[in-house]
């Protein structure tokens, strides 16, 4: 796999547990600007891709480039350049949103903390938040507080996990216009796990299908649904997700 202009890349990717394989010589490459989805059921292996790809967890087998540097070997200066957002991982629910915001300014060395912070309450609407206890905030409240969290050091690649997830719909939508305006601004790199495929289909040129640890099928979204002969992106990924005959 080649890896000129992929600011992202993970390549032969294999996780295993015990003689368990969790992921099985996967390779994923996103480019400078470009927004990949990952779609899988539950126990397809996706979020222990995502661990990897973050630096969480280290690959049984294969290497993670950044900017065409390996994490393994330049851990400092290429975590720097990504960041993350997960409906299972929580700001401190003690510390107002400003308090928290300041926190991971400092963790990840941002150089103008008044600034950016003011950057991201006025973009993701949170003036009225900033002096709230994060811990008493509603769902969409907390989600917005968190991606600003995600976005605090400027990635160059953003992870997103599930990031409408039980949001309303005026939130949801408010959500992914902010990511899609952010992203042609800043020309960063996303990769997007959701269980949302409408989401999926608005935000993503390129979707890598996962099912039992490894690639299935990729392709644009539009690609796919004709392929499959299905109307939509959900109807391909129930149809990947439930026949096994298309593993092969």
């Amino acid at each position: 796999m080649s890896i000129d202009n992929h600011l992202l890349a993970g390549m032969n990717l294999r996780k295993s547990y015990g003689n368990r394989d969790v992921v099985k010589g996967i390779s994923i490459e996103i480019r400078r600007g470009e927004v990949v989805g990952l779609l899988g059921p539950n126990g397809s292996g996706k979020t222990t891709t995502i661990g990897m790809m973050l630096g969480l967890l280290k690959p049984s087998n294969g290497e993670i480039l950044i900017d065409g540097k390996k994490i393994e070997e330049n851990r400092i200066e290429t975590l720097q350049k990504i960041n993350f957002i997960s409906p299972y991982i929580e700001l401190p629910k003690k510390l107002t949103v400003k308090q928290n915001l300041v926190v991971y300014c400092k963790l990840y060395n941002v150089s103008d903390i008044k600034n950016r912070i003011e950057y991201l309450v006025e973009k993701l609407r949170l003036e009225d938040l900033l002096n709230r206890v994060t811990g008493e905030l509603s769902s969409g409240q907390k989600n917005r507080a968190s991606l600003a969290k995600a976005l605090i050091n400027s990635p160059s690649v953003l992870f997103l996990d599930e990031p409408t997830a039980s949001l309303d719909p005026e939130i949801g939508d408010f959500v992914r216009s902010f990511l899609e305006n952010y992203k042609k601004e800043k020309k960063i790199s996303i990769l997007l796990a959701s269980h949302n495929m409408n989401e999926v289909t608005r935000l993503c040129k390129t979707v890598l299908m996962m099912k039992d640890g490894i690639i299935i099928d990729k392709g644009y979204p539009e690609e796919l649904i004709k392929k499959h002969g299905r109307k939509n992106l959900e109807e391909v990924f129930l149809k990947l997700s439930r026949n096994k005959d298309e593993l092969y």
